[in-house]
């Protein structure tokens, strides 16, 4: 499991470990590991031209520490100063004395600079953001973004140290201009902006520097990211004594006249979610059983279509009257039910609040934007705070699909709150019509299995997103649900 910290917690820990270190020994730990990083990215240090971008503070030292270990080696290193007043006197004199030169960014006037710092950037092999640390807020400051336009211009790759400059580290925000880290080497413990977009997105490839923080964090996270092993232990496995009842068995109320291939492609998820059985509710039991035939069918209403275990319902349902019917039966229900696409629009939230089984929830940006009042754009933007909110807002387990697919769960009375789930196995090919059709018969499924909302919604997203990187470039969603199986045996092998 990959567990993110919020940044006073990340403080707080880092200041546990200095007090029981020499003075400077932390950020010689953590230059150390970035300059280690840096020679493993450039493939050899003698000879090659590093640029480093320093800002004021830690950030800018440890830049300034690693670049000195660098231009021992034999590279070429500049450090290019925002703030030179403010600068990590110790980082910089490590860095002089190695043999490192010292530039400062475009507005600041220095005697004895013999080059522009546009053409220091050109010639670069690497450049180091050492600008904006995690305890940065808004976008990059207008000298420090003429430094990024000069560095994306020029095409040189990046390594953000500890968090991409321009990005919030707690919300995975990104609130004004920032730069692009083709890698990011995050010491301590990642950090919730590494691990959710859009921040994610400008971080490249992150690497975690053990610096000896774990002892010192708490054993509950912000945030946390399965992993192979992780979703292993949590599908379901068959015993000796099962049969398709102790299994479970979910129902899949889906489709409608307009969208038939809703429901099949919502019963084709649900009968690779290690559930016993399938019963699919609605008006495309032709449809459904001529493709899988193994389903039990049913014309409706929910109430009337036999034992199930969990519901998963609103792919497809339009606008029939039978649709408000259903979702109010299933709603009403004792049993887990996940809610979905149409039934999103037509549950009533009063329904979901007096609710005692558990119930999932499954928007896209845009319908959780319904649901909390907000604009489309606004959830894209804030996607930590908008599931927290709507999981708040309706006492449900809240799975938001995205490029990071977010899971939270509601607070409990005198509980500490849950970490939320960030999906790391998603890909762009899945934004495809019925991808997500084909999701809910699998969290649903799951839920039949007797997993609960937060497990079913967590392991769901990620065989989901793993079978789209599995599944033939580009993707249909027809090819997403048939690589679930391999998707499944990849996991359990890995775990």
């Amino acid at each position: 499991m990959r567990t993110g910290y919020g940044v006073e917690t990340v403080r707080a820990a880092e200041r546990a470990l200095m007090a029981r270190l020499p003075e400077g020994a932390l950020m010689r730990r953590a230059a150390a590991g970035l300059a280690a990083a840096c020679g493993r990215l450039l493939g050899r240090t003698y000879g090659t031209r590093v640029v480093l971008l320093v800002g004021s503070g830690d950030n800018g030292g440890d830049a300034l520490y690693a670049g000195a270990r660098l231009a021992r080696r034999g590279a070429g290193v500049t450090a290019v100063l925002l703030a030179p007043e403010r600068a990590h006197e110790g980082g910089l004199a490590a860095l002089r004395a190695a043999g490192g030169r010292v530039r400062v960014a475009p507005g600041a006037v220095v005697e004895g600079v013999a080059e522009p710092v546009g053409d220091v950037i050109a010639r670069a092999d690497l450049v180091v953001d050492g600008i904006v640390g995690i305890g940065g807020k808004g976008g990059l400051r207008p000298a420090a973004v003429e430094l990024a336009d000069l560095v994306r211009d020029a095409g040189v790759p990046v390594v953000a140290v500890d968090l991409p400059s321009g990005v919030d580290a707690d919300t995975g925000e990104v609130p004004g201009p920032a730069l692009a880290a083709d890698a990011t080497i995050t010491f301590g413990a990642y950090k919730p902006g590494l691990l959710i977009d859009p921040a994610r997105e400008y971080a490249g490839a992150v690497r975690l520097i053990d610096i000896g923080l774990a002892p010192h964090l708490p054993e509950t996270c912000d945030v946390e990211a399965l992993q192979h092993a992780d979703a292993a232990r949590l599908l379901p496995r068959p015993v000796a004594e099962s049969d398709k009842y102790r299994r479970g068995v979910v129902g899949v109320v889906a489709g409608s006249g307009r969208y038939p291939g809703a429901a099949v492609l919502a019963v084709s998820g649900a009968l690779r979610s290690g559930a016993g059985a399938v019963r699919y509710v609605g008006p495309g039991t032709e449809a459904v059983v001529s493709r899988y035939p193994e389903t039990l069918v049913s014309e409706g209403p929910p109430g009337h279509a036999g034992r199930v275990q969990a519901w998963a319902v609103g792919p497809g349902l339009g606008d029939e009257p039978a649709a408000q019917q259903a979702i109010d039966e299933v709603l009403a229900s004792e049993v887990p039910v996940l809610v979905d696409a149409d039934g999103l629009r037509l549950m009533d939230m009063d329904a979901v609040r007096a609710r005692t089984a558990p119930t999932l929830l499954t928007p896209h940006a845009g319908e959780a934007a319904a649901l909390l009042g907000v604009a489309r754009e606004e959830v894209e933007a804030e996607r930590l705070a908008a599931v927290r909110g709507l999981a708040e807002r309706t006492g449900a387990t809240v799975l938001l699909k995205g490029s990071t697919t977010l899971v939270a769960e509601p607070s409990r009375p005198g509980a500490a709150p849950s970490p939320v789930r960030v999906n790391a196995t998603g890909t762009g090919w899945l934004a495809t019509a019925g991808s997500g059709d084909v999701l809910t018969g699998l969290a649903g499924g799951l839920l039949a299995a007797g997993l609960s909302a937060r497990d079913a919604a967590s392991a769901a997203a990620y065989l989901h997103g793993l079978a789209g990187r599995l599944a033939a470039d580009p993707p249909s969603a027809t090819d997403v649900s048939a690589a679930l199986a391999t998707a499944w045996q990849d996991v359990m092998r890995g775990g």
